[in-house]
């Protein structure tokens, strides 16, 4: 114990190894020595012995050995040390000591505390007076060796547990990693289910077929029987083939049409070839009215000349006469001479007369023959004249028939001119108007039936109204309504009207698939013909930027919810040229002002306000929709609050179609909170409505949408029949086998203005399938951005972008990561996870490529660098467990970004594999795979590298094919209305009779 307290007092003294002045550590040592030099030998003797006995045995903690080694060298030390001090004479401990310091430490033990340090002081002192100062110096250098040993021992001790704690982390890893193949494990067990109920259903049918075959078979020889028997197939084959007759009709009235036109067209241009012909006919009397009119000016000239000429003849003559009487009486006053001189003078001019007068004679038989010409030439000009005459009115009454026809076509013309650039105004014009009608009739500036009369005048694109527009822009809002009364008729809708209810819409308020439907297939809908509405909630965080000629109505709609009613103020807009509605509820929950779309504990109770306010605010607005549309489970109340409640209103003219972009979503409740919107719990709460088929004390939305809708869709073929097997139902698979009639699939499509190479902003370099180069050029840009290699410019680059959730196969994800270096390519990620341990994961991941020169993680949402990795990449890898439609395979394709995908919902009907033999060449698009393993991926991925490498023109081909297949809503715009059309048919059938 000495020893120790020894070591302890000094640690505690001395700071640093260099050794004080002897008096200070004197001074030191004297508070704080409490224990006896005579206990010094048995101390050593006892510590070896209390050292055996806790020595522990090897493998466990080694500060352990090393703090008993120290404290066996410092005994010896100190055993040493009280040798020497025996040796110098000046004192010598005994065991006899020893023992009396025992005693006396024991009677210590039992005294008070002063007596105690008393006593404990006089030994510190007779013990001091007995040790030597060198003795206690190499003391304090042994004590400062102990406390180094001791300090390394606990950096050792650190470093042990740093090492312990890495493990730790190192276990939890794969425990991380265990609980994520377990989930993975759990999916392909469920898929292996799937296909194993798919594979039974199969044969169920079969048998059924079989049975059919064999009925059919055993009832042929009986013609009554066979009328008897009617399948649900010869039924709906019989309608087909009345759909083809009326079709048939229809193409026969279009081409009666279209020779109408033709011939119209021929005669139009025979009137322009008549025209042209008039023309030329007239220059050409023209010119020679105008050769006439010369000809007569030189007969004027001539007959001017010969009256001049006649004239003259007339004075030679009257002068001869004159000349021939003052010869034939000469006077006698004359002299002879000036007489001759006369009569010589008159002789020379009457010889001078007679021989002007043959030539006169002769001019004037010319002047007769002249005059003869000239009678002629007047009796021909009076001809021609009256020839010209009658080709001139022939030739006016051509030019007003031509007029007239030419006044005719050009009306035509600018009656067409005008349609055309009424087709050619911007939807946001109509969209305008139309809202601006709603508004007066929302506010009560016109009637109902004024509203719906230029609601239609909008519809089918009026000139009228829209000259009544342009006409009052500068007139206050009294002079418009005026003007636009002034309009009113009655017309026939030319097509549908539409009424799109949900809970998102692109781009204004987007967070997956449904808002993109919800803008593509309204504007398809809406380019057919038809008048689109949407009805949105007002979320404080949308993309307002987005949204031209927002407004408030001076209107407040009311609406029942909790017991009592509630204003909503309605806002209006047009988004990417759609009429739009945003409801914004004086709730003082403040529904939908929480900074986001989703994911709050009452949205229940926020979305189903929505759907009664968005209802009462069609019923205010007097409106008589042929469809009402509604999405996914947050607007399925609108189909139960329809029929039970506004129906009985007057809002009846429509019929419900409901569509689930993905049964994994079906936001089941209590069903007491079914009270709040005003249904009737008890009247819905039941196995054939809206009661859940697993919980019988809750509702489930989306059951009620199937069971009160007239049209019921999802958003792919295979997964249409994926969701009526028990897995992918998640429960509703014998619901959806009962409404299986009204039930169908139709792929999604995608906006193809805004994916489009050829005019993308968000890319490098705009290119399209017919010019490849600029992909190039947007892979080498996305490289130099992210920091790629680029020395070698063919290397295939593979891009994924995705949320890393289970449903989209993230273990394959990172699969993909690995073996595309394995196969010498590159790998872009773009995409973020709201699993927690499925972020950190990738997260390791990314830091472990960070500075690679051939994979980057990029764990975000960025919305342009999604474009470019579309445009840069050449493959894209989409290897999900189950996905309803999927639109990133049809954007890939449209960049020429060629598809790896596993063979489930709409990648089944989308990507077809280039190796089927049973698919058509034109069709084959991409690379696929069914098993949801690795070795599957693997095999897909394998495939693809060897077409790139050793097939370049092929691939080309590809690129090539991919970029001009038809991923636009075209076709399932085409495929929804013609479920609205049959629809809309049958109730008008059902209500004439």
């Amino acid at each position: 114990m000495a020893s120790e307290l020894c070591s302890l007092v000094l640690g505690r003294g001395l700071s640093c190894t260099k050794p004080r002045a002897h008096p200070p550590i004197a001074r030191l040592l004297r508070p704080s020595l409490r224990v006896s030099g005579k206990m010094r030998n048995r101390n050593l003797s006892s510590q070896q012995k209390r050292q055996q006995a806790k020595r522990v045995p090897s493998g466990q903690f080694p500060l352990n050995m090393d703090t008993q080694s120290h404290n066996n060298n410092n005994s010896e030390a100190q055993e040493s040390n009280v040798a020497g001090i025996s040796r110098s004479g000046e004192r010598t401990i005994s065991s006899d000591d020893a023992d009396s310091d025992i005693n006396r430490q024991m009677n210590v033990a039992v005294s008070t505390p002063e007596e105690t340090n008393i006593v404990i002081e006089n030994d510190v002192r007779q013990e001091l007076s007995s040790i030597r100062l060198e003795d206690l110096i190499s003391m304090i250098r042994n004590a400062e060796k102990n406390i180094l040993l001791l300090n390394q021992a606990r950096i050792h001790a650190l470093k042990e547990l740093d090492k312990i704690l890495s493990e730790k982390e190192a276990l939890q890893a794969e425990i991380n990693n265990l609980e994520i193949k377990l989930a993975e494990t759990d999916a392909r067990i469920k898929v292996a289910a799937q296909e194993k109920i798919n594979v039974e259903l199969l044969e169920g049918q079969l048998e059924k077929l079989k049975n059919e075959m064999s009925s059919r078979n055993s009832v042929e020889e009986g013609k009554h029987s066979i009328l008897d028997w009617e399948s649900p197939v010869i039924l709906e084959l019989n309608d087909l083939r009345k759909e083809n007759e009326l079709l048939k009709d229809d193409i026969q009235t279009l081409k009666l049409k279209l020779a109408d036109i033709s011939e119209t067209e021929e005669h139009v241009s025979l009137l322009g070839k008549e025209q042209s012909a008039l023309k030329s006919s007239f220059m050409e009397l023209q010119s020679q009215f105008a050769k006439a009119q010369d000809d007569v000016s030189k007969l004027d000239s001539l007959q001017y000349e010969c009256k001049a000429l006649s004239i003259k003849v007339e004075n030679l003559q009257e002068l001869f006469d004159n000349a021939r009487q003052k010869l034939d009486h000469p006077s006698l006053d004359l002299q002879h001479h000036e007489l001759q001189k006369k009569v010589d003078k008159l002789e020379a001019s009457v010889t001078e007369t007679n021989m002007s007068k043959f030539p006169s004679e002769k001019f004037h038989h010319y002047d007769e023959i002249l005059q003869q010409k000239i009678d002629i030439l007047e009796k021909r000009l009076q001809e021609s004249d009256v020839e010209i005459h009658s080709q001139i009115e022939m030739f006016q009454e051509s030019v007003r028939e031509f007029h007239h026809t030419l006044s005719k076509l050009k009306e035509e013309n600018e009656k067409k001119s005008q349609e055309s650039s009424l087709e050619n105004m911007p939807w946001e014009f109509w969209s305008q108007l139309l809202l601006i009608i709603d508004g007066w009739l929302l506010e009560k500036k016109i009637s109902a039936n004024d509203a719906k009369l230029l609601r239609e005048m909008i519809w089918k694109k009026d000139a009228q109204i829209h000259d009544a527009f342009l006409a009052s822009r500068s007139k206050n809002e009294h002079e418009k309504v005026a003007t636009f009364l002034k309009l009113t008729y009655s017309c026939k809708s030319p097509g549908l009207h539409i009424i799109h209810i949900a809970a998102e819409m692109a781009p204004v308020a987007k967070v997956g698939g449904l808002g993109d439907v919800v803008s593509g297939l309204g504007k398809a809908l809406q380019r057919k013909g038809h008048l689109v509405e949407i009805i949105l909630p007002k979320y404080d965080c949308m993309e307002y930027d987005l949204i031209t000629d927002l407004k408030a109505l001076d209107v407040v709609v009311e609406s029942y919810f909790d017991g009592q009613m509630f204003k909503n103020k309605i806002w209006i807009g047009t988004v990417e040229g759609l009429p739009v509605y945003f409801i914004e509820p004086h709730h003082p929950a403040k529904f939908f002002w929480r900074g986001k779309y989703y994911g709050e504990h009452d949205d229940f109770k926020r979305f189903s306000f929505f759907s009664r306010a968005a209802l009462e605010l069609l019923y205010q607005a007097g409106k008589k929709p042929d469809i009402i549309h509604c999405h996914d489970w947050q607007t399925a109340f609108v189909a139960p609050l329809y029929w039970d409640i506004y129906a009985a209103k007057g809002l009846d003219s429509a019929r419900i179609c409901f569509t689930c972009h993905n049964f994994e979503y079906q936001g089941i409740a209590p069903a007491s909170e079914l009270a709040s919107c005003g249904l009737n719990v008890v009247n819905l709460n039941r196995p054939d409505r809206m009661q859940d088929n697993s919980a019988h004390d809750k509702v489930n939305p989306v059951k009620g949408g199937i069971v009160f809708s007239n049209i019921v869709t999802t958003v792919s073929p295979t997964y249409a029949q994926e969701v009526c097997t028990i897995e992918g139902g998640r429960g509703l698979h014998e619901t959806l086998k009962s409404s299986s009639k009204k039930f169908v699939g139709v792929l999604n499509g995608i906006d193809t203005d805004a994916w489009n190479p050829s005019t993308d902003n968000y890319i490098r370099v705009q290119y399209s399938a017919d010019d490849l180069q600029g992909k190039a050029g947007n892979k080498d840009a996305l490289r130099k951005l992210l920091k790629l290699s680029s020395s070698k410019v063919t290397q295939p680059l593979v891009g994924c972008i995705t949320r890393l959730v289970p449903q989209k196969g993230v273990h394959l994800i990172r699969h993909a990561i690995y073996r595309t270096l394995e196969l010498g390519g590159q790998f872009v990620l773009l995409g973020s996870s709201p699993v927690p341990h499925i972020q950190r994961e990738f997260e390791d991941i990314a830091n472990q490529f960070q500075s690679h020169s051939h994979v980057r993680l990029l764990l975000k949402y960025d919305d342009a660098l999604s474009h470019l990795i579309f445009a840069a990449s050449d493959m894209f890898v989409i290897p999900s467990m189950f996905e309803p439609c999927g639109l990133t395979q049809m954007i890939a394709m449209r960049y020429g970004s060629v598809p790896i995908v596993r063979k489930t919902g709409g990648l089944h009907d989308s990507v077809f594999d280039v190796d089927d033999n049973t698919v058509p060449v034109q069709y084959r698009n991409g690379f696929t795979f069914v098993t949801p393993n690795e070795q599957g991926l693997s095999n897909a991925m394998e495939r693809a590298f060897q077409y790139y490498i050793r097939s370049p023109e092929r691939w080309l081909q590809l690129v090539q094919r991919d970029m001009r297949l038809d991923f636009s809503w075209n076709s399932s715009a085409t495929q929804y209305e013609e479920l609205y059309q049959r629809s809309v048919a049958r109730a008008r059938t059902t209500t004439r009779v």
